[in-house]
C-alpha cells in the first residue's frame, strides 16, 4: 500500500515549501502565537526533527514566512508600478490597488511582515525585502518628479507619506472600521484625494 500524499517523503525543497504553506494557514486560522515547527511537522506528516533541515527555530520560521509575504507583495507592487504609458495617477492607483489587495488577503501575513520588519534580529535578506517594497513606491515618485507630473522634494518623504495613507487604510479594514469593497471600490477617489490635497480648485 503506497503512502498518503502527508506520509510521503519530500524531494529536497519541497518540504520548506510544504512549513511554509502550513505556517501559512496556521497564521491565517489560529494567529503568530500558534506557530510551531512541531506542529508544522505533524499538519503534514513528517517527523518532528525533519524541520530542522530548514528552519533552525521558530523564529527562523516566522522570518521566513514575512520574507515570503514581502517577495509576494513586492512582485504584485513591481507590476502595478511598472507602467510607463500611464500617468502618475493612474500608476499610483494601481499601486495602491495592489497594495491594498495584498493587504485585504493577507491581514494576518501582513501584521506579521510588519512586526519583523522592526525587529532588531530580522535577517539582512528581510531587511532588503522592505527596502525593495518601499523602493517600488519611491522609484515612482521619483520618476513622476523627473516628468514634472508631481512636486519637488525628497522622494522618500513623499514615500511616506503616500504609503501610511495606504496602510492606514489596510489597518482599518483590518480593524473593521472599513468595508474591504467599498474601499476598493472608492480607491481612485482616495488615491486623487492624496494626489491632489483638500484646498479648493
Amino acid at each position: 500500500m503506497s503512502p498518503s500524499p502527508a506520509n510521503r517523503p519530500y524531494h529536497h525543497g519541497d518540504l520548506r515549501a510544504a512549513l511554509l504553506e502550513s505556517a501559512e494557514r496556521t497564521l491565517r486560522e489560529k494567529g503568530a502565537g500558534a506557530l510551531s515547527l512541531r506542529e508544522m511537522a505533524r499538519d503534514i506528516g513528517v517527523s518532528h526533527a525533519a524541520p530542522g533541515r530548514h528552519f533552525k527555530d521558530k523564529q527562523a520560521l516566522v522570518d521566513a514566512l514575512a520574507l515570503d509575504g514581502y517577495e509576494r507583495l513586492n512582485e504584485a507592487l513591481s507590476s502595478a508600478a511598472d507602467r510607463p504609458d500611464q500617468s502618475f495617477e493612474e500608476r499610483m492607483t494601481a499601486l495602491a490597488r495592489a497594495y491594498l489587495g495584498f493587504a485585504v488577503e493577507n491581514p494576518e501575513l501582513l501584521e506579521l511582515m510588519f512586526a519583523r520588519k522592526h525587529d532588531p534580529d530580522s535577517s539582512a535578506q528581510l531587511a532588503a525585502a522592505v527596502d525593495q517594497s518601499l523602493g517600488s513606491f519611491t522609484r515612482m515618485i521619483a520618476d513622476a518628479q523627473e516628468r514634472g507630473e508631481i512636486v519637488q522634494g525628497d522622494p522618500e518623504r513623499i514615500t511616506t507619506v503616500a504609503a501610511a495613507s495606504l496602510h492606514g487604510l489596510a489597518a482599518l479594514i483590518a480593524g473593521c472600521a472599513l468595508d474591504a469593497d467599498e474601499t476598493l471600490a472608492g480607491l481612485d477617489a482616495h488615491v486623487h484625494l492624496l494626489l491632489h490635497g483638500l484646498k479648493p480648485r
